[in-house]
């Protein structure tokens, strides 16, 4: 998967995509996506990275606890053939729920 097929994978979730974060007052409405790659898992072979793994961080935040869109946003994850595991976790601090996607992906960084 090339940096750029992320962002359109999930667009077709039809929600607003960021890299990360949004700027500073710039967060569109909820629902949104965050996505970033926050480590990596490589395999290696004869002292170097043979394969590189990146674990893919998907947040989804909601302001209210949204099955029918966690269950659209796992359709398009398992279309494409994305194995995920979901944790979640009420943010009070901002008064919406965040659902956690974490997943394994080969980057092809060759864009």
């Amino acid at each position: 998967m090339k940096f750029s097929e992320i962002d359109t994978t999930l667009g077709q979730t039809g929600l607003q995509t960021t890299y990360y974060s949004w700027p500073e007052k710039k967060a569109p409405s909820l629902p949104y996506l965050v996505w970033y790659l926050p480590s990596s898992d490589n395999f290696v072979a004869d002292d170097m990275v043979y394969q590189r793994i990146d674990t893919l961080n998907v947040e989804l935040y909601t302001k209210t606890k949204d099955f029918a869109q966690e269950i659209a946003v796992e359709a398009v994850l398992d279309a494409n053939h994305l194995v995920w595991n979901k944790t979640e976790a009420y943010l009070e601090d901002e008064k919406m729920y965040e659902v956690l996607y974490e997943m394994e992906i080969i980057i092809d960084a060759s864009n």
